[in-house]
């Protein structure tokens, strides 16, 4: 065991475990006042669920033994509660297999939460944990394993398990999630929001963000826990390690300016809600790529996701489906530019060591870049689908639009984010809500 890629590991865990709650707040802030504590209940209830369900056989199905040999599934059975992981022994790559499989456990927590900024203001919360729960199962337990498991090899390097088939078949690069988290939730963010349909006020009325202080400090937090997320993947405290926390922070910068300006020549003015967008994005894009490109090609791959993103998120109007907080415009199409800009922009010099398109090696990364991406988007669009239908068909999935009206943390939670001397909407108390949900009714 290596005592210093063990802390690194475990230290990168707690940061991408801070990164929902980032998440909560980034989200929370970006929605009316009446309807924060439901987003932040969203991202809180993600980890409850998806949490659980790691522990008993979500690692297992995505790290244990593939199912036939075809990369598709690992044997949930194979590790059920986390079983045979917990002696000194069980070693990966040097750091105990039960701190990678806490490390992981991260990643399918945030994936999750991430969807839900799609339905803010109308998804009931009972029926979101039981898509949640199902979401995992179905859909990103399987992803993960085709993505981030990699085949074992003796000394001879004879395979002796075999891994998922995007990592080891295919050969795409993902370091960190691009398409296993970013393209695999903005993908089911866009079923789900098509199966609840708009917000009764939107696209007329489509709500301001009611705290942007809160939203650039959960944009800090996610950033800050980026690091974690990235840098930990390299499961030691490396020269990999190095070059993606450096790529990481410019890819973000550059992001950022890149979001920026398209808002200053499109709208005469940049704004602080567009700020923290870009650095979500670049965050996103640099995801799959912080491995294979250098800082340079980092900056690049940044600027243009950036600004693809501050022209995506508008596609919403044209095509008519109400992604509220845009998940579909950054993390579907930010997790498709970054896949996709590996195939342009990886170097040899660069710890994955592969040749894209711009540095002599063709065609052949960019390939295999795409088939993934694609092949993520339409399993997790299709089943994320029919899930939600589900769900919608057997407990119900949308709010009531009178409960939407009253505010979604009054009639879902029993609570109010804010109580400000005076009342005025969005501050009912929750005996006044429930009297105008029922008279509503009535």
């Amino acid at each position: 065991m290596n005592s210093g890629d063990t802390a690194w590991v475990l230290t990168s865990a707690a940061l991408v475990l801070l990164m929902t709650p980032g998440l909560a707040f980034f989200y929370g802030g970006m929605v009316r006042a009446r309807g924060v504590l439901n987003m932040l209940m969203m991202s809180l209830g993600s980890i409850g669920v998806v949490g659980v369900l790691w522990v008993l056989f979500g690692y297992s199905a995505a790290f244990g033994t593939d199912l036939g040999g075809l990369g598709l599934l690992g044997n949930p059975a194979e590790f059920f509660g986390m079983s045979g992981l917990l002696g000194p022994d069980r070693l990966s790559d040097g750091i105990p297999t039960i701190a990678f499989a806490g490390f992981q456990a991260m990643f399918a927590i945030l994936t999750v939460a991430l969807i839900s900024g799609a339905i803010a203001d109308r998804a009931r919360f009972g029926p979101w944990l039981l898509f949640a729960g199902l979401w995992a199962v179905v859909v990103y337990f399987p992803v993960a394993h085709w993505v981030f498991a990699f085949d074992s090899t003796d000394e001879a390097g004879n395979v002796t398990a075999v891994g998922g088939w995007i990592a080891n078949r295919l050969a795409a690069i993902d370091f960190a999630g691009g398409t296993a988290v970013h393209i695999n939730a903005g993908a089911a963010a866009l079923a789900l929001a098509l199966v609840l349909g708009r917000r009764s006020s939107w696209p007329k009325d489509p709500g301001k963000p009611h705290n942007l202080p809160l939203v650039v400090l959960g944009a800090g937090l996610l950033w800050f826990g980026w690091f974690g997320f990235n840098g930990g993947s390299a499961l030691a405290a490396d020269a990999t390690a190095a070059v993606v926390l450096v790529n990481t922070l410019v890819a973000t910068s550059a992001a950022m300016l890149g979001w920026l300006l398209v808002e200053r020549f499109r709208d005469g003015h940049a704004t602080t809600l567009g700020a923290v967008s870009g650095i979500v994005a670049g965050l996103v894009a640099i995801t799959p790529a912080c491995s294979s490109v250098t800082p340079l090609g980092a900056i690049a791959i940044g600027a243009i996701t950036g600004a693809v993103c501050a022209l995506a998120v508008s596609l919403k109007f044209r095509f008519r489906y109400d992604d509220s907080l845009d998940v579909v415009g950054v993390h579907l199409v930010g997790g498709l530019v970054g896949t996709l800009l590996v195939g342009f922009f990886a170097s040899s010099s660069a710890p994955a060591g592969v040749d894209g398109l711009f540095y002599g090696g063709g065609l052949d990364q960019l390939w295999r870049q795409a088939v993934g991406a694609i092949a993520v988007l339409v399993y997790s669009f299709a089943l994320s689908l029919l899930l939600a239908l589900l769900v919608k068909a057997v407990v119900g999935f949308r709010a009531t639009e009178e409960a939407e009206s009253i505010g979604i943390d009054e009639t879902e939670h029993a609570e109010s984010a804010y109580h400000l001397a005076g009342g005025g909407r969005g501050t009912a108390t929750t005996d006044e809500a429930q009297r105008r949900l029922e008279g509503s009714r009535a």
